[in-house]
């Protein structure tokens, strides 16, 4: 019977001990916070150097193909210098040289989406721009670079990686 009346008295939470537990919840989760600000930072980050990267090579593997003749002149436009038209080209392919089957040369699956702007909108350079042009000329993908305009953790801006 003792322990029975000690049971009723020790049940449940006061609503001070709830506050106090509250408030230390609080102040974690608010220094947590800043810190996972900084972690899907740094994915995106992570995710613009892949999708860079990605396309740079595409952009190097067409330009290499053009070079051996695996692709047709018929196929670049005049005064390119062996580099894609646009991005959408690396994507589609291109009909390969001396093959009467259609096979066609594919460099890319797909365009990547820039993680910084969440769009397949890439800011590009064509071999006949200036260095420090910022509009494409149009005539040719030499070079892709993000559209955004954020600063990177490393204080560079996206657009100059």
């Amino acid at each position: 019977m003792l322990r029975r009346t000690l049971w009723k008295r020790q049940s449940g939470y006061t609503f001070v001990e709830l506050l106090v537990v509250t408030t230390i919840i609080l102040i974690l989760a608010s220094a947590v916070q800043p810190l996972a600000r900084v972690t899907i930072q740094r994915q995106k980050e992570v995710e613009l150097r892949r999708a860079l990267r990605e396309m740079r090579d595409a952009i190097d593997q067409f330009k290499d193909a053009a070079d051996l003749g695996n692709i047709p002149p018929t196929e670049l436009e005049p005064g390119n210098e062996g580099y894609p038209p646009d991005l959408e080209t690396l994507v589609a392919g291109v009909a390969a040289a001396n093959d009467a089957s259609g096979r066609r040369l594919k460099f890319l699956r797909r365009v990547p989406i820039d993680p910084m702007t969440g769009t397949t909108e890439w800011g590009m350079r064509s071999y006949q721009d200036k260095p420090d042009s910022t509009r494409w000329g149009g005539q040719n993908v030499y070079d892709v670079f993000s559209t955004s305009t954020g600063t990177a953790l490393n204080g560079t801006q996206y657009n100059e990686w």
